[in-house]
């Protein structure tokens, strides 16, 4: 499996390849499955382009994206903390308003009020994907937590951007995990440390993500075009790694 990420925090200062608009982020994301991903990330944005979780915004993106992807290719939303200034409760109330749903929602564990915000989205037939980010306590909290093994799967984020170490983190971060409730695991990186990760990823066995939140750069260093130019470059990373071996 590999997820495309299609716009996550960047916006215009990032190039005009980042995709901001419903019908830009439905056209990309239908690039990138035709280059190979199987499942979609998306932060849904306001015209001013910050993140948001607005019941408005949310049912655009998403009848945007479900118009152009094929049939069953799943799309999911982030619910970080950042996209609902408001709190925990105004997070928690945003789910309940929205009046188009997404297949799955991330969610970040080390953030306050995220088992709240996983149990709202449970409530409301939304799977969780459960966001543990390296060098935070969401390892401990999420292997704690009673809604774990209702989780779609553990997103097992590296954020840890220099490319000698990262692999190095991700391995400590999945120790952390353990069996994670026997849920599968989702690993990747983040800028420079997005493609010894992927590569890591693709030693393992693990699925992985790639996209323009991930990196703007192409694993020979040059600027990435689009989504779905990574996610060829993933691909074939992920494959060449996994025929390494671990």
């Amino acid at each position: 499996m590999v997820q495309v990420c299609v716009n996550g925090a960047r916006g215009p200062a990032d190039g005009a390849v980042v995709p901001l608009s419903p019908d830009a982020l439905a056209d990309s994301a239908a690039e990138a499955v035709a280059a190979g991903a199987t499942d979609v990330h998306v932060h849904p944005k306001t015209p001013c382009g910050r993140d948001t979780l607005s019941p408005r915004v949310l049912a655009a993106v998403l009848e945007a994206m479900r118009a152009r992807l094929p049939a069953g290719v799943p799309v999911g939303v982030t619910t970080g903390a950042w996209a609902e200034p408001g709190g925990p409760a105004a997070r928690v109330a945003r789910i309940r308003s929205w009046t188009v749903l997404p297949d799955h929602a991330s969610v970040n564990w080390h953030e306050p009020g995220a088992e709240e915000t996983a149990a709202a989205l449970l409530e409301r037939g939304v799977a969780v994907e459960a966001g543990i980010w390296s060098g935070t306590d969401g390892a401990a909290r999420f292997l704690r937590s009673p809604l774990a093994p209702r989780v779609l799967r553990v997103l097992a984020e590296v954020t840890d951007t220099d490319p000698a170490t990262a692999p190095g983190s991700a391995r400590v971060l999945l120790a952390g995990l353990g069996a994670a409730h026997g849920r599968p695991v989702l690993l990747h990186g983040e800028d420079g440390g997005a493609w010894p990760v992927l590569r890591l990823a693709g030693r393992l066995g693990l699925a992985t993500r790639t996209g323009l939140e991930d990196s703007l750069f192409l694993p020979d260093g040059s600027r990435a075009a689009s989504n779905a130019e990574l996610v060829t470059a993933a691909v074939r990373e992920w494959t060449a790694a996994a025929r390494g071996g671990a």
